[in-house]
């Protein structure tokens, strides 16, 4: 149902009514914060907006942001709408190529530069002559900056309205395989979604969590973030966001929120977990959660260690959480859940829920959206938040919907007895060794990497023998396997592992051994997107030479 409203009116609607409501807090540095009211907020925004309709930018023109989360990425996205933009955002990590062919593809009129690592290598991806704005704390650009244009010009009156047929936003997919691709999702579907993410709140927890705190730290440039944390915010107006200001500061940072709200992948909720750890082994914890008398307490001080004592309720996504993880968060009191969606319905798809929540499902669908499973196990899902196709490339758009409007997600699933949905693997990656049948990588991974040991892993083996494993070892454990009572250590306990998961499935899947990373895999050498998933083909190439000697080598641990 396209909505009568879209979200810029409920944004008009918070500056009218509640202009001294706090909105956004951004660390400065120092111990330093700025906190930006509603009021403050919209003026900023309208300054920016009036500066852009200024310069010619005309209704639907692109208008691309690369910048870490900072509250003013949501002051530029809604100065963006307000001059009738359409909004870009780049991860902040994209190498300088992906972010010029970006930059090209959308055809962007500007560019809003912001907190970024790495900037010296990244501009050499801006197409010469494109116009760039800083934001504050960017790098030092020598460019025109935000604050300079805001403080010169006046605030562009009115309620600037969007029809719910415009463009909002085009979402470019992290490039786990080929080339980045334009999702289009118009005000309708943005606002859709914002308002079933509050409906469903409310539905919940009588809105309780509508008055949330939350600490924006994953990607905005990730539909995720996008929605279920910015665009949420925006529509309902009664959400506090904070921001971080480094990793080194993280914990400070989360502190200083206290979030009621919190959500995270689950690559970060084991780093959480392994920080516990290394200041109380897990069998002391493990004994004072087994007293009845003890737990809530020791659980409740655990949780203020991470800063996550006033979270009402925690996420996880982006990729499988391993059940022993999820388990022990929900020990400690922390209402963790699970969900699945995608950037093509705006991350509006599957979430667990306190009613109905299992270790490895990833919950039932949301309220007003459709799923079904094909023939051969494919999610379809039609949701509020299908994306109007693929920017300049109507072809792909038409293979990747069903003739009755569902979007072929690719990933392979299937529900339980109570509705809820396992995910177990993606189409294109299953792959078949010289045994003839498929292998599904992603279940076998999940039990590798279930492992404390390892960090990550990937199975793989098309046209060998038998599958094999590649790990990444814990940051932790990475620097000491030098020493050789260690190493063997290692070795040890990932034999013990392979034969445990070889126990747990079907024997063409079997693997034959399991090699070890010799470099850790990262975003900065193009090894894992930037929501932290694994580029397949990219940690496939690398190692490609070396796999016909793996398969020559003894022994269940090979060291690359």
């Amino acid at each position: 149902m396209t909505p009568a409203r879209t979200i810029l009116d409920h944004v008009y609607d918070h500056e009218a009514a509640q202009p001294e409501r706090m909105f956004l807090t951004q660390p400065l540095g120092g111990g330093q914060v700025a906190h930006y009211t509603w009021r403050q907020a919209l003026d900023e925004a309208r300054r920016m907006a009036a500066h852009l309709k200024e310069h010619g930018l005309k209704p639907g023109e692109c208008v691309a942001l690369l910048a870490k989360n900072s509250a003013h990425f949501i002051l530029a996205e809604l100065a963006i709408w307000m001059a009738r933009g359409t909004t870009v955002a780049i991860f902040p990590t994209e190498t300088a190529d992906n972010l010029r062919y970006v930059l090209q593809h959308c055809e962007a009129r500007v560019l809003f530069i912001g907190k970024l690592d790495d900037w010296a290598t990244q501009q050499a991806g801006v197409p010469a002559g494109l116009s760039c704005i800083a934001l504050p704390l960017s790098p030092a650009t020598g460019i025109e900056t935000w604050d300079g244009v805001v403080a010169r010009t006046a605030p562009l009156p009115g309620r600037p309205a969007r029809g719910a047929d415009e463009l909002a936003m085009l979402l470019y997919t992290s490039g786990s395989t080929g080339q980045p691709k334009g999702v289009m999702q118009t005000f309708g579907a943005v606002t859709a979604v914002a308002q079933a993410i509050v409906d469903k709140g409310v539905q919940e927890d009588g809105g309780a969590l509508l008055d949330h705190r939350a600490l924006s730290y994953l990607p905005l440039a990730h539909c995720f973030e996008r929605a279920w944390v910015e665009c949420a915010a925006l529509l309902s107006g009664r959400g506090h966001l904070f921001f971080t200001e480094s990793l080194a500061t993280f914990m400070e940072d989360l502190k200083r929120a206290r979030p009621t709200t919190f959500v995270s992948v689950p690559r970060l909720w084991s780093k959480f977990q392994q920080g516990v750890f290394a200041h109380m082994p897990p069998a002391q914890l493990e004994a004072m959660l087994d007293n009845p008398a003890m737990a809530a307490a020791v659980g409740k001080k655990v949780l203020a260690s991470l800063g996550l004592d006033a979270v009402l309720r925690a996420g996880t996504g982006s990729a499988p959480m391993p059940p022993a993880l999820m388990t022990w968060y929900r020990r400690l009191g922390l209402a963790l859940y699970d969900g699945y969606a995608m950037t093509e319905d705006f991350a509006y798809s599957h979430s667990s829920t306190a009613e109905a929540h299992a270790p490895g499902r990833v919950g039932r669908p949301n309220p007003g959206v459709q799923t079904r499973l094909a023939e051969d196990g494919e999610i379809l899902v039609k949701s509020p938040g299908r994306m109007a196709g693929y920017f300049k490339d109507p072809a792909l758009t038409a293979e990747s919907f069903t003739a009755d409007g569902y979007f072929r997600t690719g990933d392979l699933g299937r529900y339980d007895e109570r509705g809820l949905l396992e995910l177990t693997g993606r189409k294109k990656e299953l792959f078949k060794t010289t045994k003839g049948k498929y292998v599904a990588p992603a279940p076998i991974e999940g039990r590798l990497a279930a492992h404390p040991m390892v960090e990550m892993a990937l199975v793989a083996g098309s046209g060998q023998p038998a599958a094999h494993a590649l790990v990444m070892l814990d940051e932790n454990l990475r620097p000491r396997v030098a020493d050789a009572a260690v190493r063997a250590q290692v070795e040890s306990e990932l034999g013990a592992l392979l034969a445990q998961v070889n126990s747990a499935v079907a024997s063409h899947e079997h693997l034959q051994f399991i090699v070890v990373a010799r470099e850790p895999w990262t975003m900065a050498n193009g090894c894992l997107t930037p929501t932290m998933k694994i580029r397949r083909s990219r940690i496939e190439a690398s190692v490609a030479e070396a796999v016909t000697g793996w398969y020559e080598a003894p022994g269940p641990v090979v060291w690359a």
